[in-house]
């Protein structure tokens, strides 16, 4: 089944649904934002392109929590079936995919570090475009947040982010 697997139609129904998540965020719909992030981390797409980012990244051959590791088609689609709202490995993955069109969303337009559709030719670009004005800032601020989180409080942002 998993090779039979109609990729294009799976992308373009996680992206349809990322795109209404996107627009709820915009009308400010929090209910629906959630009933739709919901109906994609359930979805047998979602699940599919999930797994799929799992195991056809550079970390294909390490193991989830479960000490699994679904190498060939028939334990991928065992994967994906076996996915449930509380399970492992590819879970990450599939609440990225219901969780990124709002991240996206509320993101600052100049912002392109570790971001969908965004490279560090469009940083240049825009840098370029900020500072050939005659009437241009003095200073570009550039920074690099590894182990940033790792100062943070936990519990800060248990309290501060929503959790829907």
């Amino acid at each position: 089944m998993w090779d039979q697997a109609n990729w294009p139609h799976i992308e373009a129904e996680v992206r349809r649904l990322q795109l209404r998540i996107t627009k709820a965020v915009r009308e400010n719909r929090w209910g629906k934002v959630k009933a739709l992030q919901r109906l994609l981390t359930r979805s047998h797409v979602g699940k599919m392109l999930a797994v799929r980012r799992v195991t056809e990244n550079r970390g294909k051959r390490t193991p989830g929590v479960d000490g699994k590791i679904w190498s060939s088609p028939a334990a991928r689609w065992k994967g994906m079936l076996s996915l449930q709202h509380r399970g492992y490995r590819a879970m990450q993955a599939l609440w990225k995919l219901a969780l990124e069109p709002i991240a996206e969303s509320l993101a600052d337009l100049n912002s392109y570090g570790f971001r969908p559709e965004r490279s560090t030719a469009d940083a240049i670009e825009q840098c370029f475009n900020v500072l050939a004005k005659r009437v241009s800032p003095r200073w570009i601020l550039e920074g690099d947040i590894r182990g940033c989180f790792d100062n943070f409080s936990h519990s800060w942002f248990l309290q501060h982010i929503p959790n829907w």
